[in-house]
């Protein structure tokens, strides 16, 4: 059961509230800016305001993370063709930030599913966003990075998921599904604009470990 509606803030933002049978609040940070709430179903309107005024600075970061990502793949996009490859710094710093943000994230996600981790790596690749091995080794690709926060959100929720099921599955999907409820909108965008941010990448990189 679950239900949606329209609020604003106190800074006359609007964001867009889900309430369904679950336990917490949590705040995402759509592709497009669009800024959306899932609560529990008996929270009032007043809890849910009140929650995002409190994680107000939070929003403000991620919604200047996701302007610089957009920049990022905008420039990608109309120099495809002629936009030179990545620079090795570039690559570099992604991987820094993909170090700190990703495995934050993991750690998150993996606490939530009761799943057990092993390794992170952070990897230069042209043929997969992220993997897991049967031992709990994950890794994860640096141009996650330039994508949407919950594209990210996404990638990590599928490895971790291939803890309990090493496949693609019903009920592979059903895990993410319950971790990432918009799944499906995410994979979609990796679709369309995974392969300019993968093109970008030196052709070394493909053979890099």
């Amino acid at each position: 059961m679950w239900w949606n509606r329209k609020c604003t803030d106190a800074n006359a933002r609007t964001f867009d509230v889900i309430r369904s049978r679950r336990k917490s609040l949590a705040i995402e940070i759509q592709g497009n800016g669009d800024i959306l709430v899932r609560a529990p179903l008996e929270i009032s309107d007043r809890g849910i305001l009140r929650f995002v005024r409190d994680h107000e600075d939070w929003i403000e970061k991620k919604l200047r993370e996701l302007k610089r990502r957009q920049s990022d793949l905008e420039e990608s996009e109309q120099g495809q063709g002629e936009k030179s490859a990545y620079s090795e710094e570039e690559l570099r710093e992604l991987t820094k930030r993909a170090r700190k943000i990703l495995r934050e994230k993991t750690d998150h996600y993996a606490r939530q599913m009761g799943a057990e981790v092993n390794r992170i790596a952070i990897r230069r690749q042209r043929s997969r966003w992220g993997s897991c091995s049967s031992k709990g080794n994950l890794n994860f690709n640096c141009l996650l990075m330039l994508c949407p926060d919950q594209v990210q959100d996404y990638v990590v929720v599928h490895e971790l998921a291939h803890r309990f099921e090493m496949n693609h599955s019903a009920a592979f999907w059903q895990i993410v599904e319950n971790y990432c409820p918009d799944y499906r909108g995410s994979r979609a965008w990796l679709k369309e604009h995974g392969g300019r941010l993968i093109a970008r990448l030196p052709e070394k990189e493909s053979r890099r470990r």
